[in-house]
């Protein structure tokens, strides 16, 4: 008998298989197109089919900004929440491979006991008396259908979709890191241009109210002229809290107030420039490159192993198990009458009436439907890149149209100016001149403002920075 057993035994073990589909990305997969892995869309002069850098914000050579990136990624909140999330993620991992396997145990114990006479079929009372145990138990349970195997499998793509998620917020918040920084240098450059608009325009007032007082003007110019000052005025606060926002972003992105920030962030007026052309490597390098795809890819992988810890509910638990200690009076633990041991198998199969057919099927639709928001979000880098990339081209050809047209307002002041400094001109003429020059100033500089946010979301899409 005992042969037999051993025999059935080594059958059994010998019949170890993985329940379950092994995962691979199935073929049908958005990222397997070859339709998507080719050159991005490149209309513009200022973007080239090279590797896009890890650290991309050192392009603009601004050792301010990588200050700023620098501690926005020692302290920011957020990191720490996922920081804390990832080393969740791994104790799941630990606490997986743990499950199964060999596992011990110690048992003590004493007690006052009044047993029962009857439950030995003694028609008498037992007497009272201190009984005490100590037992030693070792057993080891076999994976026997890799059940363990895929709840470990799923532990690890969990982790890995984890430390992707955390890659995404860190690009996420170099890019709120530069793109609070830029805030603060276009409204400080803006509001500068402004401010000497609305200086040309009160020497325009006085100007006019000069006119009119002399007879050569009337009331309506003057009224139209003050009207024009009075709008530029209202101008100002909007760029002063266009810079107090992006002074209070980068404060909550750092952890630290306003007045510690790195020196003169807040008297920043030029614009960080990428003075090379931009990076943007091809569509298989984005789709290797997106945390949001790998964080995808992985429930995806996460979902598959489920399957199987499903699926192994449907077969029974089998380990082999040893025990040895004493059980007795207190005075006799150790001598022979109380000593104990014993060894052998254990099976337990709960018949599976209780859903486990039904968590399959939970699990396979699960499956379906990770596997359907993997191709969305694999699709959806490819729209939004693809769309960053059309609108930075748009907003180059404007940009470039508008500082060819501030040349022209510059050219033309200059012609004027020195046709009034000839006498061929009158004053209001040069003025006005100089104001539309000025004007032509501050649509340029918004348009280049337009730019860098555009270079940044450029970026962003790219999944730059991890």
């Amino acid at each position: 008998m005992k042969r037999l057993s051993l025999l059935g035994l080594s059958l059994l073990l010998s019949a170890c298989q993985m329940v379950g589909p092994d995962y691979q990305v199935p073929k049908d997969a958005a990222i397997q197109r070859a339709d998507l892995q080719g050159e991005l869309r490149q209309d513009a002069d200022s973007v080239v089919s090279a590797p896009v850098p890890k650290d991309w914000w050192h392009l603009y050579q601004d050792e301010r900004l990588n200050r700023l990136v620098r501690q926005a990624l020692a302290a920011n909140s957020e990191l720490r929440v996922a920081a804390a999330n990832i080393a969740k993620a791994r104790a799941q991992v630990e606490e997986a491979e743990a499950q199964g396997g060999l596992n011990g145990g110690v048992k003590l114990g004493a007690q006052r006991l009044q047993e029962s006479g009857e439950a030995f079929l003694l028609p008498e009372k037992v007497p009272v008396a201190n009984i005490g145990e100590a037992i030693i138990s070792a057993s080891y349970q076999f994976d026997l259908w890799g059940t363990l195997k895929r709840g470990v499998e799923a532990a690890q793509a969990n982790a890995d979709a984890t430390q992707a998620a955390a890659d995404t917020a860190r690009i996420t918040l170099v890019a709120d890191v530069v793109r609070a920084y830029t805030q603060v240098c276009a409204a400080n450059e803006e509001y500068h241009i402004a401010h000497e608009s609305l200086d040309l325009q009160e020497q325009s007032v006085t100007l006019t109210q000069r006119l009119r007082d002399a007879g050569r003007g009337d009331e309506t110019q003057v009224t139209r002229s003050q009207t024009q000052f009075k709008s530029l005025r209202a101008e100002l606060p909007r760029y002063q809290a266009a810079r107090e926002a992006g002074l209070y972003t980068l404060s909550m992105l750092l952890a630290k107030p306003v007045n510690q920030l790195p020196a003169g962030t807040g008297d920043c007026a030029e614009l960080p420039h990428i003075a090379q052309v931009l990076p943007v490597g091809d569509g298989a390098a984005l789709l290797k490159r997106r945390p949001d795809i790998r964080q995808a890819e992985r429930s995806l992988a996460a979902a598959t192993a489920t399957i199987g810890v499903a699926t192994g509910q449907l077969y029974p638990d089998i380990s082999i198990g040893a025990q040895v200690g004493t059980i007795g009076i207190l005075e006799n633990l150790g001598k022979p009458a109380t000593n104990r041991w014993g060894f052998g198998p254990l099976l337990t199969w709960n018949v599976p009436t209780n859903g486990s057919r039904a968590r399959i099927r939970e699990a396979e639709a699960s499956t379906q439907a990770a596997l359907a928001h993997f191709d969305g979000v694999v699709l959806n880098a490819i729209r939004e890149t693809q769309t960053s990339l059309a609108q930075y081209s748009a907003l180059l050809e404007r940009r470039d149209a508008l500082a060819d047209a501030e040349r022209s307002a510059q050219l033309a002041a200059d012609q004027t100016h020195r046709f009034y400094q000839a006498g061929r001109e009158s004053f209001l003429a040069d003025l006005q001149a100089t104001r539309t020059y000025t004007d032509m100033r501050a649509q340029l500089a918004a348009a280049n403002t337009q730019v860098a946010m555009g270079q940044i979301g450029l970026f962003l899409a790219l999944g730059g920075g991890w």
